[in-house]
């Protein structure tokens, strides 16, 4: 079944509850993960062709360039910053830094395998390390932990699961999950 044929309810919601206790790094993954899924939900259902739809002028924010920035983050945070992985910047150019939202080409649905292959590498990543380990802060060439890292990353998703909130509610008039 794939993402954008599959329509969920919220009777589907199957998101685990999230943890009321439990050691750091169970709170942090369960949380991070709990974000991804809310936003997979956010855009479940909606047909391809309005993915794209950047319908909260004068924002140029869409679903589909939601998932290509996020996929971009998971790329740069844990793959490049963390791991000091050897891998391309997802959708971005110096002469045009909001490509991943601005430039939609490319199919849909290969934008959303492309982010839940990042996902899944992230994964791989924290599983890996302990949260106290670091990589190289991009700015300051300061470490940064992955502890930060993972912190900063539920930041992103629960600030960009508010714009798929708005997003998708435009579209087709569902909220919440």
């Amino acid at each position: 079944m794939t993402l954008l044929s599959y329509s969920p309810t919220w009777s589907e919601d199957n998101r685990p509850e999230l943890p009321l206790d439990g050691d750091e790094r169970e709170i942090l993954t369960a949380f991070l993960d709990w974000h991804r899924q809310t936003f997979e939900l956010k855009c479940a259902g909606v047909p391809a062709e309005r993915l794209s739809d950047k319908n909260i002028p004068p924002s140029g924010l869409s679903l589909h360039g939601l998932v290509r920035h996020l996929a971009g983050c998971e790329r740069w945070w844990f793959r490049q910053q963390f791991a000091g992985e050897d891998v391309p910047m997802l959708h971005y150019s110096d002469d045009n830094p909001n490509e991943d939202f601005d430039a939609l080409d490319g199919d849909v649905e290969a934008a959303f395998a492309l982010w839940r292959d990042e996902c899944a590498r992230s994964r791989e990543i924290v599983a890996s390390s302990t949260l106290e380990a670091t990589g190289t802060h991009f700015r300051t060439g300061k470490p940064v932990s992955l502890r930060r890292i993972m912190v900063h990353m539920i930041a992103e998703y629960a600030r960009h699961n508010g714009h798929a909130d708005l997003l998708r509610e435009q579209i087709d008039g569902a909220t919440g999950m």
